[in-house]
């Protein structure tokens, strides 16, 4: 692909843009616009997937970067999947970023996401909906002796003051075959583990110091991302 320019910060049309979407989500709206969308987004997007990307990747060297614009790689399609959802507006009106690690999708392997909206702007590092494989290796990991301990010892600092927001917890009761009263019992009510943290829309975002804020933020969640790729059955059967 052409050489990406380096990151500059997203532009005030990129905020503008997503407003009008807002305010007009259809495709007429849209393609009214869409010179705009990929000036002040996509081509910003690219730029900024490799920023802090390429970072990452020299403390995380399995960690996925990939500036390509067609959903399969980090920026994630404007186009909505609605055919199940109640909701049939065509564009999403938020920008997301991902980077990921391990064989499946960003959406279904341990990774960080990196998004904003017309409302602010956050950073999410772990997996929003665990697969079959990955539930089982985590519920047993949670109970035993040496990689529960390193699970706490990822989030700690995360909850300490409550800095982070855990998030994946979806079970009222802790699953069939494990102990109610165990120490880590909570963690055993997690179909998905992720910790986010989100900010109201700062002038950052239109700055190149938005790389460095959003580096800070996902090396806060490396420990995390680490416990769940070295727990995933299919990055150990990779090795």
């Amino acid at each position: 692909m052409p050489s990406v320019p380096p990151f500059a910060g997203f532009p005030p049309a990129a905020s503008r843009f997503l407003r009008e979407l807002e305010a007009n989500n259809d495709r007429d709206g849209f393609q009214a616009h869409k010179q705009a969308y990929l000036d002040a987004i996509v081509a910003p997007a690219q730029s900024f997937v490799l920023a802090p990307g390429e970072r990452l990747q020299k403390v995380l060297p399995g960690l996925r970067v990939d500036p390509r614009t067609d959903g399969r790689g980090s920026l994630g399609r404007i186009d909505r999947d609605i055919p199940f959802s109640k909701d049939k507006s065509p564009y999403n009106t938020h920008v997301r970023v991902a980077f990921w690690e391990g064989p499946g999708t960003n959406r279904e392997s341990p990774g960080f996401g990196i998004g904003f909206d017309t409302g602010g702007w956050g950073v999410r590092g772990g997996v929003e909906r665990f697969s079959k494989p990955l539930l089982d290796a985590h519920r047993h990991a949670v109970v035993d002796a040496s990689l529960g301990a390193e699970l706490e010892a990822a989030l700690a600092p995360l909850r300490k003051g409550r800095r982070y927001e855990i998030g994946g917890r979806t079970y009222a009761r802790v699953p069939r075959g494990f102990d109610a009263d165990h120490p880590r019992a909570r963690w055993l009510l997690h179909d998905g583990l992720w910790a986010y943290r989100g900010f109201e829309a700062t002038q950052v975002l239109h700055t190149p110091a938005f790389v460095d804020r959003c580096f800070e933020l996902c090396l806060d969640l490396a420990p995390l991302h680490r416990w769940l790729v070295k727990v995933d059955p299919r990055s150990r059967a990779r090795r």
